[in-house]
């Protein structure tokens, strides 16, 4: 069971309801250690004086602020507690805004919010499915680990979710810092019309359990294979950019190949993806007990993966726990699952 990592009261006018907070995610990351290139010795991090070359140890370490022209202000570990914001206990809810109303890039990370003890859990259910049924999220500050932020109280099923927030100055005004943006008119009613299609039938339901993180799984296979003394084989480079002059094809043929095979969206729930309507496929030709005989099946079976790239051919042979995949070429991964397949 996870373990508190803040404690203290949610209030909304004269109401107070005690929590405790919770992280909401973890990191899956492979994590590496350095090496010197052609050792097995450590790399490590040392805190050096850059004019004598000494160590130089935490309790001799003070701050300082840049003024410019090799001028600093010196400010003492001691001093910037002085001036912390208190030890806080309480998340005061100051406002109620719609729940799209903050935009996406002010969102930083999720905690859950637990209420403590049975005692307090009708409290938390009232302020919970008040801002369901309002579809708001309560705006908040608080303090913790010697920091103050801005927070957003949202409900889900059966619990609060605390997203922390960047202040609005830690946020960049795009139209600033790019370097380039699109025109207003750029897009012609055709070209928006088909975008639109293929936006379409491409659509469906936010099922997060349908990604993977392939490429983590692709470090911990590049781990295992050189730990064999395997090589394995690198990614196909990325598409090219689509030529204007190109645009209105790539998005007719892009709408015909989601609606039809590539698609695979006969049977299958609206907007199920490239990757998921194969699984489907796979999965019927499994259950139907029947194998492709001839070389009319395997023919048949190795066109249904030729429409794949690389990437999707990958995801298929894992589904598939074909044996060696991580060093396969994409024409050998097509026909291995053609075999699987078949």
């Amino acid at each position: 069971m996870a373990r508190a990592i803040w404690s203290g009261v949610v209030t909304f006018g004269l109401v107070s309801v005690p929590v405790q907070l919770f992280t909401a995610t973890e990191d899956h990351t492979v994590h590496f250690r350095q090496f010197q290139r052609g050792t097995t010795d450590r790399v490590r991090n040392k805190r050096v004086n850059e004019r004598t070359g000494k160590e130089v140890g935490y309790d001799d370490i003070v701050k300082g602020y840049d003024l410019g022209g090799g001028e600093y202000v010196m400010v003492e570990p001691g001093e910037l507690d002085d001036i912390a914001p208190g030890k806080s206990q309480v998340i005061e809810i100051s406002s109620f805004v719609d729940l799209d109303a903050v935009e996406p890039v002010f969102f930083d990370r999720t905690y859950y919010l637990a209420p403590q003890g049975d005692e307090n859990t009708k409290v938390y259910e009232l302020l919970r499915a008040a801002l369901a049924k309002e579809n708001k999220t309560g705006i908040a500050t608080f303090v913790m680990r010697s920091k103050q932020y801005l927070v957003a109280l949202s409900a889900q099923e059966d619990l609060l979710v605390l997203h922390t927030l960047h202040w609005a100055d830690e946020v960049r005004d795009p139209y600033r810092e790019l370097p380039v943006l699109p025109e207003d008119g750029e897009t012609t009613g055709r070209e928006l019309d088909t975008a639109r299609q293929l936006i379409d039938t491409l659509s469906g339901e936010w099922r997060p359990e349908d990604y993977r993180d392939t490429y983590e799984e692709r470090v911990r296979e590049l781990v295992d294979a050189k730990a064999k003394g395997e090589t394995v084989v690198t990614e196909e480079e990325p598409p090219e950019p689509t030529n204007v002059v190109d645009l209105m094809d790539a998005l007719q043929r892009s709408v015909d190949e989601s609606r039809g095979g590539r698609g695979g969206r006969g049977g299958g729930r609206k907007g199920a993806s490239r990757t998921k309507a194969g699984r489907k496929r796979s999965s019927r030709t499994k259950a139907s007990g029947t194998k492709a005989s001839g070389s009319g099946g395997r023919s048949s079976g190795k066109a249904r993966f030729e429409g794949l790239n690389k990437s999707e051919l990958y995801e298929e042979a894992s589904r598939h726990d074909i044996s060696g995949r991580s060093r396969m070429t994409r024409d050998q991964l097509v026909r291995a699952l053609a075999k699987e397949a078949s």
